[in-house]
């Protein structure tokens, strides 16, 4: 049988031909693919018995390792999305199958001595070499990545690393897949309509709809969504409810992922250890932005103590409009949306009319990227993506020219995890001749057929955020498929994406998607002024829900080797009391059980901070576009010359010194997350 990811994929861009592709196609191909790698790096570092190397040089070294392993990064790529948005049992078992297989791969090349001696060899004479920039840093990047992934050690070191890398590679896995089973056993089903009390009429139907595709007909479902505080908890009526709800999100993971996350914790530290390291965290920071864990400590642990004065005013005035002592967990975004309403006139109900999804893509999201960077989007309907949700639009330029492939995959499903992210599944590379091929997903609810999906204000920003990241991916124009678009340093990969969110309420954006589902009138200018009067209250909540996560994800990985943490919920209840921001009316945003951004896989582990660490360059971009004096489109070209388009080809904060013509200043952000003073 043809196996559609052995040679490139003749639909345009190199779009993965998702029609042809089957669940057997995956395991061959990635073996394939391996051993392909293998036989490319063998020859380039002179162990393939074929006759004595050639001396390195960048060209049949550091470029031969970027065209290497072709067929694997076709199938990872197209795999690693499916994984995600569209899995099966099969799928699932395969995944945990070729984790630990493919971190084995990736220490066969980065812990290849022979290999790591002709990169070492350049990086010593690199001022001789009389690189271009862009070259010159992919060999320091080069280098760095094999000395961190040990190449230096010892053979004994050496091995224990791979055991290492391989059973973390298979408890992230089997953590993701727990996560995945338990947020979909832990879906709140009801009885009646009258139990949603307070949801719009069109949740309700939804919910309805959502117990039918479960097999539950006659009953309404509330599918989880991966954080811990439910977006209906601000609308329903029934405290019972909330309570179900807000208890059954918490549970997650509970019994299922304790024993893996000390075991991966412990892991961690002792990896860290092996590299010199003095703990997890230490190690990950040593290659961000952010330099040093002191940074990092610095800024986390002082915006704790104005973070939580604000929320606990915030709790005041809810316990006010509740008529309570003290505000519950499960009654805190319901009672936020009432002092909203009493305060600034402002009903999220009201809002949800004039933000139809199809509007928001096209009119908002897609509108936005015309003004600003002068691209169009045009829908492929001859063009297949990898779920029947899912829609391909073709991009150009404002000259015509080809930009590459955006995929939309908005609706949750049972088959897709929670949460909201982008995937590559084609680089853009000019060494490779290719352009980009990038995939967003969301977990809107999908109405019942022939219904609008009308959106909360929240799941606006989270689309427009999401679709920064594919900006990012769309409009790189490196040579390197390593400093490709989002391959940039993790503290850092977070910051277009939160610029991006603010043309959501830009008033020439918002006037153009923010129309009347039915009508077709405007969102009333009072309203959006309101709205944003509105956000303000909230900043404390939100803050603290954030600052929690992030300092349970430091506490994880600043355990030093050979310490066991121990029980985890107490682990967990002891690192938010000792950094002073336990609040028990605010749950964490992710608890352990279900913290998959630092567990499954490990992308944020000891990294959770750099999305508020991007959000002070972010603060800090939104005032120049707002006070530089230039147009949308000016403005636009600077930021995607200077930042989206060198990718990881240049040192991040060099790329934002270059575009802002200094460093980052905190103060927009402590303004914009109300906390000064």
């Amino acid at each position: 049988m043809s196996n559609p990811f052995l040679s490139p994929s003749p639909l345009p861009f190199e779009l993965p031909p998702f029609a042809e592709i089957r669940e057997e196609h995956y395991l061959p191909a990635f073996e394939a693919g391996m051993a392909e790698q293998l036989a490319e790096v063998a020859a380039i570092s002179g162990s393939s018995g074929t006759g004595s190397p050639e001396p390195p040089t960048f060209e049949n070294t550091i470029e031969a390792l970027e065209r290497s392993g072709a067929v694997l990064s076709r199938v990872s790529l197209a795999f690693s999305n499916k994984t995600a948005s569209d899995t099966t049992p099969g799928l699932q078992a395969l995944d945990a199958e070729i984790s630990p297989r493919l971190a084995e791969h990736s220490d066969a090349i980065n812990l290849d001595q022979a290999l790591f001696a002709r990169i070492d060899a350049l990086y010593q004479q690199r001022a001789e070499l009389r690189l271009d920039p862009e070259s010159e840093h992919l060999l320091q990047r080069y280098h760095d990545r094999f000395v961190r992934a040990g190449a230096r050690l010892g053979e004994a070191e050496r091995d224990r690393l791979r055991q290492i890398n391989a059973e973390l590679a298979s408890l992230g896995t089997a953590f993701e897949q727990n996560v995945f089973a338990d947020t979909r056993a832990a879906a709140l089903v009801l009885d009646s309509a009258e139990e949603l009390a307070g949801l719009p009429e069109l949740a309700v139907a939804a919910a309805a709809e959502n117990g039918r595709a479960l097999g539950r007909d006659g009953k309404y479902v509330l599918s989880l969504q991966s954080f811990s505080n439910q977006p209906e908890l601000a609308s329903l009526d029934d405290p019972a409810v909330r309570r179900r709800l807000l208890a059954a999100s918490l549970g997650r993971g509970a019994g299922s992922n304790p024993d893996l996350i000390r075991r991966m914790v412990v892991l961690r530290a002792e990896r860290a250890a092996l590299l010199g390291f003095a703990n997890h965290a230490e190690y990950v920071v040593a290659d961000q932005t952010a330099g040093s864990t002191e940074a990092v400590e610095t800024m986390l642990t002082g915006l704790v103590r104005p973070a939580v004065a604000n929320a606990r005013r915030e709790a005041e005035a809810l316990a006010a409009e509740a008529g309570v002592e003290r505000i519950e967990a499960a009654d805190w975004k319901y009672w936020s949306e009432k002092v909203r309403k009493a305060r600034y006139d402002v009903d999220a109900s009201v809002m949800r009319p004039y933000l139809e999804l199809e509007s928001v893509i096209r009119n908002g999201a897609f509108f936005a990227a015309e003004q600003v960077y002068g691209l169009s989007f045009t829908e492929r309907t001859d063009l297949v993506g990898h779920h029947p949700d899912s829609r391909v639009f073709e991009v150009k330029d404002a000259d015509g020219s080809p930009v590459g492939l955006f995929i939309g995959d908005w609706f949750a499903r049972e088959s897709k995890r929670g949460g909201a992210w982008m995937n590559e599944v084609v680089l853009q590379s000019h060494l490779l001749g290719t352009l980009p091929v990038v995939v967003n997903n969301l977990n809107i609810v999908k109405p019942p057929a022939g219904e609008p999906a009308l959106l909360s204000w929240d799941e606006v920003t989270t689309l427009f955020h999401e679709f920064g990241h594919a900006l990012h991916g769309l409009l790189s124009d490196v040579r390197y498929p390593l400093a490709s678009g989002t391959q940039v340093a993790q503290d850092f990969v977070e910051y277009p994406s939160q610029v991006n969110e603010m043309w959501a309420d830009w008033p020439l954006v918002l006037a153009n998607y923010a129309k009347h589902h039915v009508t077709g009138e405007p969102m009333p200018a009072e309203l959006v002024t309101r709205m944003k009067q509105a956000e303000a209250f909230g900043e404390g909540f939100r803050t603290v829900e954030y600052l929690a996560a992030t300092l349970l994800d430091w506490a994880w990985h600043t355990v030093p080797a050979g310490t066991d943490p121990g029980d985890v919920e107490a682990f967990e209840t002891a690192a938010l009391e000792r950094y002073g921001i336990a609040m028990p009316e605010i749950p964490v945003r992710y608890r352990s059980g279900y913290f998959a951004h630092i567990f499954a896989g490990g992308w944020y582990a000891a990294g959770y901070y750099g999305y508020i660490w991007s959000e002070v360059l972010d603060a800090d971009t939104v005032e120049w576009f707002k006070e530089n004096g230039k147009s949308i489109r000016e403005s636009g070209e600077i930021f995607r010359r200077e930042l989206l388009a060198v990718g990881g080809s240049k040192d991040a904060m060099a790329a934002f010194a270059g575009f802002r013509g200094r460093g980052p200043e905190v103060e927009p952000l402590l303004v914009r997350r109300g906390l000064t003073g």
